[in-house]
């Protein structure tokens, strides 16, 4: 008689339990087939800058788009947008509507974002420093001050490392692997968790597991993280309209799975990086900057400033501020 009790008690017990994951095989069962039937992923995608767009193709990185606005005279600047489920040169808007004019000026869009290639493919940090060292060498042709933010300071630095003398200064906003280092989970190309990627990629549900993190409210989310103030709205639409484009996820889908992050970063090629660099930096809710001391200290080629308040987007939030800082730096190194 117990026994008989006491099983029935463990099958009323598990019944809710049957009836959460059958509720929540039908909701995932449900968000893929919105995805693949309800949400438009060829949206109209406009320009990310009012300049001239060109295309080249880089040795591995494939087909790169371009931004210039190359009527003013002097070295060349060029700005590195970030890494996030939504990048685009839009992010850098600012410098770019700053210097147009005063010196020639170029915005790269990253593999895998803007109207740059987005094929399914496999997304590294070697794969995007080459694509920065063969826009400088292809395309700039002569020593240029760059200008990258957040993760795209990782490429850029190691573009820098690899190529000098493509390379008159180095600019990093915000810049990551300034944190406290962990012990490394990866190699020094970036291997970071591929069983997260193996899952996140299953065709059966990666489309619609990254239109999760690309809704309105989640960019927004995500967004408002980086702004002391209100949410620039331009940048915000934008990031809308081009993680809805065909091949949007892939790029994305390495990184949020830890591919694109090179371990050990400081050490391995900040430390080693001998080009005049400067670090513009606050608060960040994305990244730290406890290395960064020790960097400044051990390599007098580096700089650093810090404009606040800000949270990870200065030339957004106090963009004269940010154009002085870089106007100083690139002052000092002149003679250089």
């Amino acid at each position: 008689m117990n026994t008989m009790q006491n099983g029935e008690e463990k099958t009323r017990g598990a019944a809710p339990l049957v009836s959460l994951a059958v509720g929540a095989l039908a909701a995932a069962g449900g968000w893929i087939g919105y995805s693949a039937t309800m949400i438009d992923h060829n949206l109209p995608l406009p320009l990310a800058l009012s300049a001239e767009r060109h295309l080249f193709t880089g040795r591995i990185s494939g087909l790169l788009n371009f931004y210039v606005d190359d009527s003013g005279t002097g070295r060349p600047l060029v700005l590195v947008h970030s890494i996030n489920a939504g990048a685009s040169s839009y992010e850098m808007k600012p410098l770019f509507d700053h210097y147009r004019g005063q010196r020639p000026v170029y915005s790269l869009d990253l593999p895998g974002f803007g109207f740059s290639e987005r094929s399914d493919r496999r997304y590294s940090p070697h794969m995007y420093a080459a694509a920065v060292r063969d826009f400088l060498a292809d395309i700039v042709q002569v020593p240029a001050d760059v200008v990258a933010l957040s993760l795209g300071s990782e490429f850029a630095a190691r573009a820098a490392l690899e190529a000098p003398g493509l390379f008159h200064s180095l600019a990093l906003i915000s810049p990551t692997g300034l944190g406290k280092e962990k012990k490394a989970d990866g190699d020094a190309n970036g291997a970071g968790n591929a069983t997260a990627y193996r899952l996140f990629s299953v065709p059966l549900w990666s489309q619609a597991f990254y239109d999760l993190l690309v809704t309105r409210p989640v960019l927004h989310y995500y967004l408002q993280k980086s702004f002391h103030g209100p949410v620039d709205q331009g940048l915000e639409n934008y990031a809308y309209l081009t993680t809805h484009q065909p091949g949007a996820r892939y790029a994305p889908l390495h990184f949020i799975s830890g591919q694109l992050f090179t371990p050990q970063v400081r050490r391995q090629i900040y430390a080693k990086v001998t080009t005049p660099a400067l670090v513009i930096y606050d608060e960040d809710p994305f990244t730290g900057f406890a290395e960064l001391p020790g960097l400044l200290l051990d390599h007098p080629n580096w700089n650093a400033v810090r404009i606040t308040p800000t949270r990870g987007l200065a030339h957004f939030e106090q963009t004269e501020t940010t154009v002085r800082v870089l106007d100083n730096f690139w002052e000092s190194i002149a003679g250089a």
